[in-house]
């Protein structure tokens, strides 16, 4: 198959392409690399990078012949893990996480690190936005998002604990999930807050996240439907089934004054387009997402992040960012009985907004106030994906228009807890719907 850097195939149309014969596996790889010399030097996804001559696709298992980004806190063997701190800059794990040590026995290639911000916390690495250098690729799961969006790998692993998967993938134009709380393996995942931290995927289009749940996901995990993960199959050749008609919730909270003008229009746009192909789209008032989730979640954040970075700060005073030191000063005055609260208050509020929304498919929403800001030093407002990670909600960003800037922007689909792959339907039929994979 001939092919230019720029029409490298993404997940699905490259296992189709080695399955007819079309597309060599270790040709691919190649072309990756070629890919990314051609866009580090500036794009700057990547801390390291596993060299082009050690690329070597597997010819068997479902993965074989796929290169994999692997954000930077996720233990690698072998290679370094920086975890995006200068405390781990030559740190290199003994064993791979649970969700690496998947992807080689299931043939994938390990392509190499991406970008993360300070322990998936707020503090930017380098990666810029692909669609303009001057804008953040947003965060934490920086590189991953610049990397897929870039044409560089067709599936990178990411991580959400407030917004850090469904954000930056929108920012960058692709598709990014968050799969239902512990549905995919955090083992060898380094904590930011265990009872928040969710591992994602990024791709260029809904099939390709479906096929990595479907393959990655931890196949002990109970759906809602009492079933287990294990029981998902996706057959590359023909993909995900769509939902059709689905009836969707259309939420505008929380921090609807702060979505700018673009993102709230996109967001009709979208809900008139998809009421006319046949969906059910009524607005919800849903009170709990603002402060009610918002509040509870910082103080799991912080009593945890306080447990895990404290002694670390305290260690290596310089070589902490004023953000983590920030985060381990203010987490000292949460006391274990606000916490336990917020950890009930987080339990309670999934069942109960669980049921509530029972009636619908999926909301609809939106992954950020809008386009990617302008600078470096900032990786953007994570309010508008928090609520579904505090909840364990499975979420996702399909890319659905530009700014006038010609930056993506995106909507956001949300499910009920261990909903997922219903969710994923719903998106695969929004995608078709809008007629676009990528922005």
């Amino acid at each position: 198959m001939n092919m230019t850097p720029t029409e490298l195939p993404g997940l699905l149309e490259a296992l189709r392409g080695f399955a007819a014969g079309t597309l060599d596996r270790d040709a691919y790889l190649r072309a990756c690399a070629a890919r990314a010399d051609e866009c580090e030097p500036w794009l700057k996804a990547f801390v390291t990078r596993v060299p082009a001559a050690d690329l070597k696709a597997a010819t068997q298992g479902p993965l074989a012949g796929i290169p994999v980004g692997v954000k930077d806190i996720i233990a690698t063997a072998g290679l370094r893990t920086t975890n995006g701190s200068a405390m781990f800059a030559d740190h290199v794990p003994m064993e791979d996480a649970a969700v690496v040590s998947a992807i080689k026995r299931l043939g994938g290639t390990v392509f190499g690190k991406t970008v993360t911000t300070e322990f998936a916390f707020r503090h930017p690495g380098a990666t810029v936005n692909p669609w303009n250098s001057a804008h953040t690729p947003g965060g934490s799961s920086s590189g991953s998002a610049a990397a897929v969006a870039a044409g560089i790998v067709p599936l990178a692993l990411g991580t959400q604990t407030m917004g850090s998967v469904v954000r930056p993938a929108a920012y960058c134009g692709v598709v990014g999930f968050k799969a239902s709380f512990g549905a995919v393996p955090r083992e060898g995942v380094h904590p930011l807050s265990g009872s928040l931290d969710h591992v994602g995927f990024m791709a260029r289009c809904v099939d390709d996240v479906a096929y990595a749940l479907a393959t990655l996901g931890d196949p002990g995990y109970t759906l809602a439907d009492g079933t287990d993960l294990a029981a998902f199959r996706l057959d590359p050749q023909h993909g995900l089934d769509p939902l059709p008609a689905p009836a969707l919730a259309l939420v505008c909270a929380p921090g609807w004054d702060k979505v700018d003008a673009e993102q709230k229009a996109l967001l009709e746009r979208v809900a008139a387009t998809l009421r006319r192909s046949g969906a059910s789209v009524e607005e919800v008032v849903l009170p709990e997402i603002g402060a009610p989730t918002l509040e509870p979640l910082q103080r799991i954040l912080g009593f945890e992040a306080l447990d895990i970075y404290g002694d670390l700060v305290a260690r290596y005073p310089d070589r902490a960012s004023a953000r983590l030191q920030g985060l381990v000063d203010t987490s000292r005055d949460i006391a274990r009985a606000d916490y336990v609260g917020a950890r009930r208050t987080q339990r309670e509020l999934r069942s109960a907004l669980s049921t509530r929304l029972s009636g619908y498919d999926a909301i609809l929403t939106v992954p950020a106030s809008g386009e990617a800001p302008a600078g470096l030093d900032d990786t953007g407002d994570a309010s508008w994906c928090a609520p579904w990670t505090f909840l364990g909600f499975p979420a996702l960003t399909v890319p659905a228009g530009r700014s006038a800037r010609g930056l993506p922007l995106g909507v956001q689909l949300v499910g009920t807890f261990g909903r997922d792959i219903a969710t994923l339907r719903v998106a695969k039929w929004v995608e078709t719907v809008l007629g676009q994979k990528t922005a």
